[in-house]
């Protein structure tokens, strides 16, 4: 389970957290990793500028359920993963519904990146190794034990068939373990700006964009994460058919219907047929992977 802008995810340990004392950092820890006290130059300067490339491309940006959002302490939004760009609208939900700050978790390779990494470290978001997991799920645990939202996509990459895949337990678990609540979230119409395997078309005017959050889902102590995981992804398949049934476009033709799921009657390729693309995909990587390690 984790959360990337590149649609790439991995999975995390089943090790518990270490123990945090709130407002501090733990040693070799960054504060942003935390959300602590360090002054916010980054965040504010990124949702103002998203906001005002959306009302220049005059999204039409509708939140449902913004009531949802809790005004201050830690949860785990959790969203659903249709497009490159869902954390700028899963995180924009959040901002203007409580002006809250998400902290996405995020495979390690953006925080890299010579343009998109100081962003990534400036608004303190979470990196993840794929090869490691426990470290981003420790600094995810302590942020969300210091009042933090932070966002993961349990599917862990994109899906190609805008219906929900499987999810992955990682968000329940990490909400159990920092005892804070699991905030569903639902986006719909984000896959026609970008997602896989279409052009992207981040200048396409008028897209309407539907953020849906859910009732919070409060952990007890006797919740498993399996049985919690069946709750979040049923309440995150309810709250998706609603945005999708109730979306206000349609196809403009025969050749447009790329961006509704099969059982809509749009032309996306049915969950099965796109794990087995998502198992090809992996199989691919893999290859690449170990013929470059078999190169160096």
């Amino acid at each position: 389970m984790a959360v990337s802008p590149a649609g790439a995810g991995t999975s995390l340990p089943l090790r518990p957290a270490a123990p945090y004392a709130a407002g501090t950092a733990g040693p070799g820890e960054s504060p942003w990793e935390v959300g602590l006290t360090v002054a916010e130059f980054v965040y504010p300067p990124v949702i103002g500028a998203a906001r005002t490339a959306f009302r220049a491309l005059d999204l039409r940006i509708e939140v449902e359920g913004a009531h949802h959002v809790p005004e201050r302490g830690g949860a785990v939004l959790v969203s659903n993963h249709v497009s490159y760009l869902d954390f700028l609208f899963a995180g924009l939900g959040a901002w203007k519904s409580a002006r809250r700050r998400t902290r996405f978790m995020a495979k390690d390779d953006v925080f890299r990146h010579r343009i998109s990494g100081p962003l990534m470290r400036g608004m303190r978001h979470i990196p993840v190794d794929r090869t490691d997991g426990q470290p981003a799920y420790d600094a995810a645990v302590r942020a969300l034990r210091a009042g933090e939202v932070v966002g993961v996509f349990p599917e862990a990459t994109i899906s190609r068939s805008f219906t929900l895949k499987k999810f992955k337990t990682g968000a329940a678990r990490m909400a159990a373990d920092a005892d804070v609540p699991l905030l569903p979230m639902v986006l719909w119409g984000t896959q026609r700006l970008w997602t896989k395997d279409r052009p992207k078309n981040l200048t396409r005017r008028h897209t309407p964009v539907t953020i849906e959050i859910g009732e919070p889902i409060h952990l007890t102590p006797e919740d498993r994460p399996v049985m919690v995981t069946r709750r979040l992804r049923q309440a995150m398949s309810e709250l998706l058919d609603r945005a999708q049934r109730t979306y206000p476009d349609q196809p403009s033709g025969p050749d447009d219907t790329w961006w509704l799921p099969a059982h809509l009657g749009g032309s996306a390729p049915t969950l099965e047929a796109a794990e087995a693309e998502d198992e090809k995909e992996s199989q691919e990587r893999a290859a690449r992977r170990a013929a470059r390690d078999a190169a160096s």
